[in-house]
């Protein structure tokens, strides 16, 4: 089997974090799994999320890739309520997407893991 490169590692953890935005974002257009298109659609984007994640930590270590996918994910996620469902979050909430992101940020440029 083929290794992949480490652009590929990171191409693919683009992928996953957009497929993740998408089954996460539209989880709620489901209506609790009765829907079927939307089922469908959900269940396919994470899927193909999962895969790519899998790709994505064949090349990059484990820690830094999910911690970036769900920091991403999580945050746009977030976003996606704002603008879609126009749900605000508190300053609580908006403190704690802050401390997500400044934490994915300090691992992925200060963390140094040993291998």
């Amino acid at each position: 089997m083929k290794s992949l490169s480490l652009l590929s590692g990171y191409i693919f953890l683009v992928l996953a974090i957009a497929s993740g935005i998408l089954s996460n974002g539209f989880l709620k257009t489901t209506a609790g799994f009765t829907k079927f298109n939307p089922t469908l659609f959900c269940i396919l984007s994470i899927i193909f999320c999962i895969f790519c994640l899998s790709k994505a930590m064949s090349v990059i270590p484990v820690g830094f890739t999910y911690a970036t996918y769900g920091a991403l994910t999580i945050t746009a996620v977030t976003l996606f309520g704002i603008f879609k469902y126009q749900q605000t979050p508190n300053i609580y909430g908006i403190l704690g997407i802050g401390f997500i992101v400044v934490g994915v940020i300090l691992l992925n440029t200060l963390g140094k893991l040993k291998s």
